[in-house]
């Protein structure tokens, strides 16, 4: 009969030897396997012990992973101290019509007060993000509730407004951020990004040209500035604005073509063709 101290180390030793196969079953991406073995593991580890708490975690994680969300929560909620479980809480608790646990999951993943301003933006911005709008407005929709000048919740509310084809009230949205926050690069992009949707060109170009002197390594207020100059039989300018915008994204199709026929008008034919020509190794890569 085995001595009770060689069957204890026994034991430990199995159990070790379980949590690391899970663990590299978890890394293999074989997720059901992953949980029945970190589940037999995690009986015999210690609830306060390193081990336990990975185990734990690469069970919620696995679960989330196969898109069990149900199953995921309890396992997760066993380490809400731990980002990664908090993140995909978030995500989890909306898959489940949980909201309200969704915000303080999400608040805890970026260590706000949970119920303030910042926490209801926070969480709009992550709902956002995997495509859950009308949760991301409702949350927007209550960080204004309690700071009506919060910074980046209308613009929030303009990109929702963007996507579902909405350009008046994203202008809206926008000029009202950009009062409180006229520092802010992306509000203007996007604000002329709206207006080029409605094809008002001239109203375009002033919020572009200040998308780009407030951030000049960012591509796409370029490519849509030159779009405008473009449009408005500015070729001279839309030729410059182009060549920046390709320094900057070599291989941006809409900037190429674009500088391609910019050239042509120019009366550039032969550069224009050349980089014209360089459309079908753009097109041909995936």
């Amino acid at each position: 009969m085995l001595s009770l101290a060689l069957a204890v180390l026994l034991i430990g030793n199995t159990a070790s030897g379980d949590h690391q196969r899970g663990v590299q079953l978890y890394k293999q991406q074989k997720y059901a396997e992953a949980i029945a073995v970190l589940q037999e593991a995690a009986r015999t580890e210690d609830p306060a012990g390193p081990d336990y708490k990975e185990s734990v975690l690469l069970i919620g994680q696995s679960y989330f992973m196969l898109t069990q969300a149900p199953k995921a929560i309890p396992w997760l909620e066993k380490v809400t101290n731990v980002n990664e479980a908090n993140y995909m809480l978030g995500y989890a608790y909306l898959q489940t019509r949980q909201q309200d646990q969704s915000e303080a999951a999400f608040a805890r993943l970026f260590s706000v007060k949970p119920d303030s301003a910042a926490a209801h933006l926070l969480a709009g911005q992550m709902m956002l993000k995997q495509e859950y709008e009308p949760e991301a407005v409702l949350e927007v929709k209550k960080a204004l509730a309690i700071d009506p000048k919060l910074p980046g919740a209308r613009f929030l509310l303009a990109e929702v407004a963007i996507h579902r084809g909405q350009l008046d009230d994203a202008i809206g949205d926008l000029k009202q951020e950009l009062a409180a926050n006229p520092g802010f690069s992306m509000a203007w992009y996007r604000l002329g990004d709206a207006h080029c949707r409605q094809e008002n060109w001239d109203a375009a170009i002033p919020d572009l040209q200040r998308a780009v002197w407030l951030n000049p390594d960012f591509s796409g207020p370029y490519i849509l500035l030159g779009k405008c100059y473009f449009k408005t039989a500015n070729y001279s300018n839309a030729e410059g604005i182009l060549r920046r915008a390709l320094a900057l994204d070599p291989r941006n199709y809409s900037a190429t073509y674009l500088l391609g026929q910019t050239l042509m008008n120019e009366g550039k034919k032969d550069e224009g063709r050349q980089v014209l020509e360089k459309l079908k190794a753009l097109r041909q890569t995936p």
